[in-house]
């Protein structure tokens, strides 16, 4: 295989809100992007108990897969602070995630922002080292996988679909570029290699429904799953990996795949 550019690195402290864009992470052996989906919404009746955690299905969570509005909410989280920021419409507003009293000001504010159907506001939740990954409920190992993007297969749908389709709708830890398209669909168990950093491929990433959300204007305007299954034969885009042997990343930095 040719090398292959990191093009970008990104978490998603929160399920379902916004990316926080990185220019370096640590990883290390068998767990995932550190701060990654480490806390989420859990929607009402959702059944997680932080005490005793187990995975839930993603639809558990306020997430893009039903709640396409999200993706106008920009958000940033600091975990060191536990403070919650959010810009909507321009408006902005700050959450102290610390307190029951920010942890409900928040939930309540979000249920009226989406208009859930729910019948009581969602429940901020956490319970590190705990992930709220969507491959969560398929064992232990995919809860720490981290997500990986191919730019040019992304390009190759924007060719074949004569449309934009942003990176973003596919909310990836690690883009990168210079393979060719979708050539890690079909490298399963290849290592993927940046310095002393080693990640191996286990598995596609397939699609949802939450890829029809179009990142910058909050619309379904892209039936991805359809169209990947009608045009691909699947609905996979992306692959997950694990880190075998831990190492820094950085955003520009040139790694490859090998078998």
């Amino acid at each position: 295989m040719p090398a292959c550019t990191l093009t970008r690195l990104s978490r998603y402290p929160v399920k379902g809100l916004s990316a926080e864009a990185l220019q370096t992470v640590t990883l290390h052996p068998g767990d995932g992007l550190p701060g990654d989906r480490l806390y989420g919404f859990a929607r009402y009746n959702a059944g997680f108990d932080p005490t005793a955690p187990r995975p839930l299905p993603k639809d558990r969570f306020v997430v893009l897969l039903t709640q396409a509005a999200l993706a106008g909410l920009q958000t940033r989280f600091d975990p060191q602070t536990l403070t919650l920021t959010w810009v909507t419409g321009g408006h902005r507003a700050t959450f102290d995630m610390a307190t029951a009293e920010g942890r409900a000001e928040a939930a309540a504010t979000l249920h009226r922002l989406l208009d859930l159907a729910d019948p009581e506001p969602p429940v901020f939740v956490s319970a590190a080292p705990h992930r709220f990954t969507d491959v969560s409920v398929v064992s232990p190992q995919m809860m720490n996988a981290v997500s990986v993007l191919n730019l040019a297969s992304v390009r190759a749908l924007e060719e074949r679909w004569e449309t934009p389709v942003h990176p973003a709708r596919f909310r990836a830890n690690i883009e990168i570029d210079g393979l060719p398209a979708f050539a890690e669909l079909d490298s399963i168990g290849a290592t993927l290699r940046f310095g002393d950093a080693e990640l191996r491929l286990l598995s596609r990433t397939k699609r949802c429904a939450a890829t029809e959300v179009n990142p910058e204007t909050a619309e379904r305007d892209l039936k991805l799953p359809y169209q990947l299954r009608r045009d691909l034969g699947h609905m996979d885009m992306g692959v997950y990996a694990e880190v075998v042997t831990g190492g820094t990343l950085a955003v520009g930095q040139t790694g490859q795949l090998t078998a």
